[in-house]
């Protein structure tokens, strides 16, 4: 991998890795591919990450969908429930593809940076 572009999944990894957002199991393969950067195991770790990342990255209308939900408003609560939602409404209308949570961002920017490869 280019050592401009490692470095910049790198930085964004962080960004997911720190971000409270993120699920449990996304934040152990990112941990785990950065602790591989550099040895035998970086492309098969990899391999697991982008299939995580792209695995886990909210699409718009699925959190739409959970945001409008009785379940939704059961994990959010009402109110934050119906924010996200709205919120949501707003982006896709805008353009956005998947929710814009810190953790989606960073894994947004990983896939388009390699997508464009």
């Amino acid at each position: 991998m280019e050592k401009e572009l490692l470095q910049f999944m790198k930085e964004k990894t962080q960004e997911l890795v720190q971000s409270p957002t993120c699920c449990a199991e996304l934040k152990e393969v990112a941990a785990t591919w950065l602790e591989a950067v550099g040895t035998e195991n970086e492309a098969a770790e990899t391999e697991k990450y982008m299939n995580e990342l792209k695995a886990d990255i909210m699409p718009i209308d699925q959190l739409i969908g959970f945001a409008g939900s009785e379940t939704g408003e059961e994990y959010f609560g009402q109110d934050a429930a119906q924010n996200i939602k709205a919120h949501a409404e707003e982006i896709k209308a805008n353009g956005s593809c998947y929710c814009d949570c810190p953790a989606c961002a960073a894994a947004e920017a990983i896939l388009k940076k390699l997508a464009a490869l």
